[in-house]
This record gives structure tokens, C-alpha cells and sequence, in this order.
């Protein structure tokens, strides 16, 4: 499951960890979407936070929230429209979705932790 920060597969109303017009990011309760993505990993969904897909891949983020996001061992990263395709294949395959990151020279948020 690809899970956005804006609602989405998360559903509800979240704060924001992805892009933004003017480097603002969506409001929200962010314990409540940290809390929830704990959820979901505990129970077995594959999440992955994906940025932006843009030709660049330079997405604008909370800084704070990825890496608290990235704490709970979820992969956060932006990547290109091109790259989409094999990243999608990799989750659904289960395969290691950081180390696919690091093949494609992509870098990955860390954790704070």
C-alpha cells in the first residue's frame, strides 16, 4: 500500500509531511497519523511515504514529522515519474524498498532517532 500524508490511504485528516505551496504544510493532528501508520505497519501493510513524483524528485517536507515517520521503520523518499513502476513492483513484491531506494541513488528521510 503506497500511503499518502494528505488523508488518502490514511484516510481522515493528517497532518502533512509532503509537499506544499510556500513550504506550508497541512494542518492537522500529526500524533493521530503517526499513531495510525504504527497501526498499519504493526498489522502488516506495506507503507511507503512517497514525497513527490516529479521529474526532479525534490519534494518540500516537514523534516520533523518524516523522520518520526521514517522512525517507525516506513520508507520516505521522493522519486521520479520514470522510477514509479519498479518502486511500485519492489512493494508489491514485499522486496527491501530501502535498499531498492539506495540502488537508484535515491535518498532515503531518516529517523531522528
Amino acid at each position: 500500500m503506497l500511503a499518502t500524508m494528505h488523508g488518502g490511504a490514511c484516510g481522515g485528516r493528517y497532518a502533512g509531511v509532503g509537499q506544499r505551496a510556500g513550504r506550508r504544510y497541512e494542518g492537522g493532528d500529526a500524533e493521530a497519523l503517526l499513531d495510525r501508520l504504527a497501526r498499519l505497519v504493526l498489522s502488516g501493510v506495506n507503507v511507503i511515504v512517497l514525497l513527490a513524483l516529479t521529474d526532479s524528485g525534490r519534494p518540500s517536507y516537514d523534516p520533523l514529522l518524516s523522520a518520526k515517520v521514517a522512525a517507525l521503520g516506513i520508507p520516505v523518499f521522493a522519486c521520479t515519474p520514470d522510477q514509479f513502476p519498479d518502486l511500485m513492483a519492489t512493494a508489491l513484491r514485499r522486496e527491501d524498498v530501502h535498499s531498492w531506494a539506495a540502488d537508484h541513488d535515491i535518498k532515503l528521510i531518516r529517523s531522528d532517532a
